[in-house]
C-alpha cells in the first residue's frame, strides 16, 4: 500500500482528538509526505481513523461506512475515548471503544494524542504491512525476517 487514503470518523467526542487529526494536514506536520491523504469517502478508503466513544446512535453509521470499506482494510482507534470510552464510559448512551463494534489493527493512546504520535501510529501500522520480495523472489522479508519462499509451502 503505497498511497493509503485514510478516512476519519467522529463517533462522539469532545472533538480535541479531531482537531489534532485536522493538524496532521497542516503544513507544520504534513501527512502527506508520507503518501497519505484524507478521503471523503469510505468507498475509496484504505484506512478508518476513528475518534470518540461509540454512541448509541453513531454505532449503526460506524458499521456501515466500515461495511462500505474495500479489502484489505485497516482501523485505527485515536484516543481515549476510541480505545476505551474514556470520559464518557459507563455513560447511560456509550457502547465503549470501537473495538466493541469493528475490529481495530492500531491504537493511539491520549487525551487528546499529539499529532506526532498520531503520525507515527499511522505510520508504524502502514510499514508493518509492506511486505517487499528481494530480488531474487526466493525470500520474503516480513517486519525484518527473511524467510525462504520454500518453507511457505
Amino acid at each position: 500500500m503505497n498511497s493509503p487514503w485514510v478516512l476519519h470518523f467522529n463517533s462522539g467526542s469532545c472533538n480535541g482528538c479531531d482537531i489534532e487529526i485536522l493538524a496532521t494536514l497542516t503544513p507544520r506536520y504534513d501527512l502527506e509526505r508520507f503518501g497519505i491523504k484524507l478521503q471523503g469517502s469510505p468507498r475509496h478508503a484504505d484506512v478508518l481513523l476513528c475518534t470518540g466513544a461509540v454512541s448509541r446512535q453513531a454505532r449503526n453509521r460506524l458499521l456501515r461506512i466500515y461495511a462500505q470499506m474495500h479489502e484489505p482494510k485497516f482501523v485505527v482507534a485515536i484516543g481515549a475515548c476510541a480505545i476505551s470510552g474514556g470520559v464518557f464510559q459507563g455513560c447511560y448512551n456509550v457502547k465503549g471503544g470501537i473495538d466493541k463494534v469493528i475490529p481495530v489493527d492500531a491504537y493511539i493512546p491520549g487525551c487528546p494524542p499529539r499529532p506526532e504520535a498520531i503520525i507515527d501510529g499511522v505510520v508504524k501500522l502502514l510499514s508493518s504491512l509492506k511486505m517487499p520480495v528481494s530480488n531474487n523472489d526466493k525470500q520474503l522479508q516480513i517486519g525484518g525476517n527473511s524467510i525462504e519462499v520454500d518453507d511457505l509451502t
